[in-house]
């Protein structure tokens, strides 16, 4: 599958830590002490954006800190990759965003049964005087989705034994939480020129995540011409010294990061 063309796009990660963040509570190591800006990792997000279309991918607990620098300005859509906490926790500060109308939000079935059940006074026959405005929609694996001029292709990734959507959108394919990937899936990874892929931690296996080499090889099996590094422990190393291992196109993504699609 190839995307089609779109407008221009711009990929800001809002975030790039795992789930408990960098640093890590408690953790004196050098990165947890590092002065380096791209050592401080807030737990995975991302804004996609073209001229006209507003786009978050996943929503976790520090939504709120990495909203606010930004322009106050609506979401055409949030797309959820998982029930995770450090993926949906942050979903009650969008309510501001909501002074624009009701947000839609997108998610695979077990993740939007889950929000009903963890957040149920959203969903409600009667929702009480400032409640978030929430439309949630059952986002079909391999059924693509129209947001506004952007046309999103969801598909399967597996986090441990656990489902999880991925997202291809146009020439960009954005993944986090994967471990393995099954070979039926791939071929919604052909022409992807700009790849998000996780890697946890440059040692010790983890049951449900890729480590740095893991997502190494799978970059050059998709072929992309550049690839960026996200959802990180402290145990990738610091930013300036891990970033000199990296191959050719293959980059550490940082909190704060733009790259133009």
């Amino acid at each position: 599958m190839r995307g089609e063309r779109m407008s221009d796009m711009r990929l800001t990660f809002l975030g790039t830590g795992t789930s408990g963040g960098v640093p890590s509570i408690g953790c004196h190591c050098e990165v947890c002490r590092s002065s380096d800006p791209r050592d401080k990792r807030l737990r995975t997000s991302a804004l996609l954006e073209t001229d006209t279309t507003r786009v978050l991918l996943d929503c976790g607990p520090d939504f709120r800190q990495q909203i606010l620098p930004l322009d106050f300005k609506p979401f055409d859509a949030v797309l959820l990759t998982h029930i995770h906490y450090d993926h949906v926790a942050g979903i009650d500060d969008i309510r501001p965003f909501c002074t624009f109308g009701p947000v839609n939000i997108y998610a695979n079935e077990a993740t939007e049964r889950a929000l009903r059940i963890t957040m149920p006074y959203c969903f409600g026959e009667h929702l009480y005087p400032g409640v978030p405005l929430l439309n949630l929609h059952i986002a079909a694996p391999h059924k693509p989705i129209r947001v506004g001029d952007l046309e999103v292709m969801p598909f399967i990734v597996m986090h441990g034994k656990l489902p999880i959507l991925a997202f291809r959108i146009g020439q960009l394919a954005y993944i986090t939480d994967m471990k393995t990937i099954d070979e039926a899936e791939m071929p919604y990874l052909e022409g992807v020129n700009t790849l998000v892929i996780n890697a946890l931690r440059i040692e010790k296996e983890h049951h449900s995540h890729q480590l740095l080499g893991d997502a190494i090889a799978f970059a050059r099996r998709v072929g992309a011409r550049r690839t960026y590094l996200t959802h990180f422990t402290h145990q990738i190393g610091l930013h300036a010294e891990t970033s000199h291992i990296l191959p050719d196109g293959v980059f550490l993504a940082y909190d704060g990061l733009t790259i133009e699609l």
